[in-house]
């Protein structure tokens, strides 16, 4: 036991899923460089199954790996080198917020929306976006949360850490370049003029604000 926690090791993904399968775990740390499977392929399949935080351990820090690692599903993002006492701090982070804070899938469960905007449906159900002409819009599962946020807060400001502890319980500090990236992909999909944007507005010194009517 170190720092009040339990700590297991695995080499490698199948390692890691043999422990998994016979243990309980409340936080995986995954290396994104793994032999066999990588960090980003084993997030993705242990998110498919369960809702245990994940935080991605690399040496790669460019802002794509970081937007990967969210769209798959991981909490948090930590690049190498990096300081234990940091470590310990961001483990201790990631458990308050998950066990502290509803997201997006737990606001949605068992429950089914429909979301009118400007001519816009989303079903919560079926997560299907249709524009005002009935076309089917594409939605990655991250674009997806990230606009039911939106539709469930019409009119209120939120900064990018209010954005990711509702989508997924993230932090910010880690992410905020990776919001901001995400909600430009959302723009390019519901705004007529993504340069000018009408319906996710940017509030400087607050973060972005969904400024339409919302109907359900």
């Amino acid at each position: 036991m170190q720092h009040g926690m339990v700590v297991s090791v695995a080499a490698d993904g199948e390692e890691m899923v043999q422990q998994m399968n016979h243990g309980h775990f409340d936080l995986l740390i995954l290396d994104l460089m793994l032999p066999g499977k990588d960090g980003v392929t084993l997030c993705r399949e242990v998110r498919a199954k369960s809702d245990i935080p994940v935080i991605m351990l690399t040496a790669l820090g460019e802002e794509i790996d970081k937007i990967v690692g969210l769209e798959v599903g991981a909490d948090d993002y930590i690049p190498k080198p990096f300081n234990p006492r940091e470590l310990l701090a961001r483990i201790r982070a990631v458990l308050r917020r998950h066990f502290t804070i509803p997201q997006v899938h737990d606001q949605l469960a068992g429950q089914h929306f429909l979301y009118q905007f400007d001519g816009w449906t989303l079903d919560s159900a079926s997560r299907e976006l249709k524009d005002p002409q009935g076309t089917l819009i594409a939605l990655t599962s991250t674009e997806f949360e990230l606009l039911v946020a939106f539709l469930s807060h019409p009119g209120v400001v939120l900064s990018r850490e209010d954005l990711l502890r509702l989508v997924q319980g993230r932090g910010a500090d880690v992410y905020d370049r990776a919001v901001d990236t995400l909600i430009s992909r959302l723009r390019k999909k519901i705004e007529s003029d993504p340069k000018s944007p009408r319906l996710i507005k940017t509030i400087w010194g607050g973060g972005y604000q969904f400024s339409c009517e919302v109907s359900t």
